[in-house]
């Protein structure tokens, strides 16, 4: 059965996640990258909009405004998340964000975060920007357009968006990072096997 998460996110929907789980978010997702991190986190500026509950999207769109005025999304790709791994944590506290989506895994610190917050780390699969705009039913707001159209933060409705892999859960799993393990221990006979076949390469 498809597991679909919905804005406000409580604690005891996340409870139960585990990772490598694929999930769906229906209801709000903020675009939120580098510059409003470091905003919220190193200028101590109040974010324009309320996470308490909320999912956030690392993520550059690309938006196209209408004749209307209103805004539509063209795509939006996830931009690499460990690009905010210094700030998460502490966005994560101070936030109440419950669900942060990007692409790639998050490090210790926002894997500490996650556990003290109860908050998820999710990956959405990079080469899918256009499919992900499709399931963004309407664009609700714009915050701080000042930043320019990528570090905006694009307040959008979604209806099944997805799908997310769960990269790090509630209990401070890291998908990512267990994998890592996982592989280096398997490469490390074949690469001692290749090194004594050309070790009489100088």
């Amino acid at each position: 059965m498809k597991k679909i998460l919905t804005t406000p996110i409580k604690d005891e929907d996340l409870a139960e996640l585990n990772i490598g789980d694929v999930v769906y978010l229906s209801g709000q997702l903020v675009t939120c990258r580098d510059v409003a991190h470091r905003r919220l986190i190193e200028l101590g500026r109040e974010l324009p909009v309320d996470l308490k509950g909320g999912a956030i999207f690392h993520a550059g769109p690309i938006v196209r405004q209408k004749e209307d005025g209103e805004y539509e999304m063209v795509s939006i790709g996830p931009t690499t998340s460990m690009r905010m791994e210094k700030f998460e944590k502490e966005f994560i506290a101070q936030t109440g964000v419950k669900l942060v989506v990007g692409k790639g895994g998050m490090g210790a610190e926002t894997a500490a975060g996650c556990v003290e917050n109860k908050a998820v780390h999710a990956i959405f699969p990079g080469g899918c920007a256009v499919l992900a705009a499709t399931k963004v039913e309407k664009i609700e707001g714009a915050e701080w357009k000042d930043l320019g159209m990528p570090e905006t933060l694009w307040i959008n409705k979604v209806n099944e968006f997805g799908p997310l892999i769960i990269s790090i859960d509630t209990k401070g799993n890291n998908l990512i990072e267990q994998n890592k393990a996982r592989f280096n221990e398997r490469k490390k006979p074949i690469l001692d096997r290749i090194n004594e076949q050309v070790k009489f390469i100088s």
